[in-house]
């Protein structure tokens, strides 16, 4: 694996365990594809360090499990500005 893609990949599960970003997020902040950063934290990570993988991985299950309520709250919000 090429360095800048090892520097990336650790770069990126340190910001989403440090702030409990999102792929989607991640990916904008790091200007790359949710792919990239998808695979880069659940393919290349693991065999660069399993630690933080564990770590990463653990964030992205509590985003995808808390997900249907923020679009919940995001389309809310949505109807509430319509409404006024």
């Amino acid at each position: 694996m090429k360095d800048y893609i090892e520097q990336r990949v650790l770069e990126a599960a340190k910001y989403i365990i440090e702030s409990k970003a999102t792929i989607r997020k991640t990916a904008k902040i790091f200007g790359v594809s949710k792919s990239t950063i998808h695979k880069d934290v659940t393919e290349r990570l693991p065999k660069i360090n399993p630690q933080i993988a564990e770590r990463a991985k653990s964030v992205l299950e509590y985003n995808k499990a808390e997900r249907h309520i923020r679009g919940g709250n995001a389309t809310k919000m949505k109807y509430k500005v319509i409404e006024n």
